[in-house]
């Protein structure tokens, strides 16, 4: 667990310096840690270590943390290996390149507009999390999938209980089987008439294929609501909060609004907050960071400790906006690297660009010590940012 909000764990640096190192998990299975950067990108490049997280030589990081496949519905696109993943990765991508997510820049721009309108005609203090940063991304990928924001209380409600580290597997598995119930409903209705959105549009082309199948349908708009809102929710509330702390770097930002991609890829390496995304096992014996790790053997390839390898990120404690980082891992890296860090990376600017140009003199409403970190979830983030200006 992270004891400060803005490093990683103290015994990471050990880690690296050890290249890999053999840890007992709370579940009590023996795994693998890789911490440096070239070690953790060469694993997740290379084919001989599986997604799959149904296995049984899959890393469980908690007791009682095993994933549960529910009879009838396949892996998702991050549980899938070769030769089945990159076919089926394939039939979504042309959904995230950056001529699309250029087209949606207007319609993003316009969602945050209307939401920091809000806040400025709301009391103060504000929930920046309540206010700004879940519904942003939240409406985002509702449109794109064509999934009704009516609904985002009950999908951001069961998700917060399949990422929450303390509830137990029952309650994450009553919590999955409801959210795929709910898109299996609406999935059924779009193949009664397809829309104009990304699962209708998955439908027809599915279907013109041949290769339409309902549950493998679910199973990707699971995965991609799931992910869609949660981590980008996320990064909006700790890049603010890393701007605030920071000010010299804000005002970096303020001065030039052209540096804030740079300032996107600094604050996702800084924070790297889904690390455990990069979790593997071993199909054969392969070699690597000195070691051979066995078939069957678990590995964690901890992102966050590579993303502050100092021998990849000179001084990596800085918060450094100039750096030019882009080689970080916080999107993980090779074949599973994630399907939406082009729509991430544009929310993420417009939102920084657009708080800070619209409300100038926002501040913490708290004291940074006072506010609630989420070292429960699996990913980290923010319960609340009171803020006020």
């Amino acid at each position: 667990m992270r004891t400060c909000p803005f490093a990683p764990p103290p015994e990471y640096r050990e880690f690296t310096e050890a290249r890999a190192t053999l840890v007992e998990l709370t579940s009590g299975q023996h795994v693998w840690a890789l911490a440096k950067h070239e070690d953790v990108r060469a694993m997740l490049n290379d084919p001989r270590f599986s997604s799959d997280r149904f296995n049984s030589s899959y890393p469980v990081l908690f007791r009682d943390g095993a994933a549960r496949r529910r009879p009838g519905f396949g892996p998702s696109l991050i549980n899938m290996d070769p030769p089945e993943h990159g076919p089926a990765r394939r039939e979504v991508v042309g959904e995230f390149t950056v001529k699309r997510m250029k087209a949606l820049q207007p319609r993003i721009q316009g969602i945050v507009d209307t939401h920091i309108d809000a806040i400025l005609a709301g009391d103060k203090p504000a929930d920046l999390v309540t206010a700004l940063s879940l519904p942003v991304p939240s409406l985002v990928i509702c449109e794109q999938l064509g999934v009704p924001y009516s609904d985002h209380g009950f999908f951001q409600k069961h998700s917060s209980t399949v990422l929450n580290r303390t509830a137990t597997a029952d309650q994450r598995t009553a919590s999955v089987e409801q959210l795929q119930d709910y898109l299996s409903e609406l999935v059924t209705a779009k193949e009664q008439a397809p829309t104009d959105d990304l699962l209708g549009r998955q439908i027809e082309k599915k279907r013109a294929d041949g290769t339409y199948d309902h549950d493998d349908l679910v199973s990707l708009a699971f995965l991609l609501l799931l992910a869609g809102h949660e981590t980008t929710a996320n990064m909006i509330s700790l890049g603010t909060v890393a701007l605030l702390e920071n000010p010299d770097q804000l005002a970096v930002l303020k001065e030039d609004p052209g540096k804030t991609l740079d300032a996107v890829e600094e604050l996702l390496r800084y924070f790297t907050i889904a690390e455990f995304a990069t979790t593997r096992f071993a199909t054969e014996d392969v070699e690597i960071a000195g070691v051979t790790i066995r078939a069957g053997e678990g590995v964690l390839g901890l992102s966050h400790a590579a993303n502050f390898d100092q021998d990849a990120f000179p001084e990596p404690d800085e918060l450094d906006f100039t750096r030019g980082g882009r080689h970080h891992v916080a999107f993980g890296f090779g074949a599973h690297q994630c399907l939406g860090q082009n729509l991430a990376r544009l929310e993420l600017q417009i939102v920084f660009d657009t708080l800070f140009r619209r409300i100038p003199t926002l501040q913490l409403a708290v004291p940074f010590d006072q506010l609630p970190f989420k070292h429960d979830s699996a990913i980290f983030g923010l319960h609340c940012l009171p803020v006020t200006w």
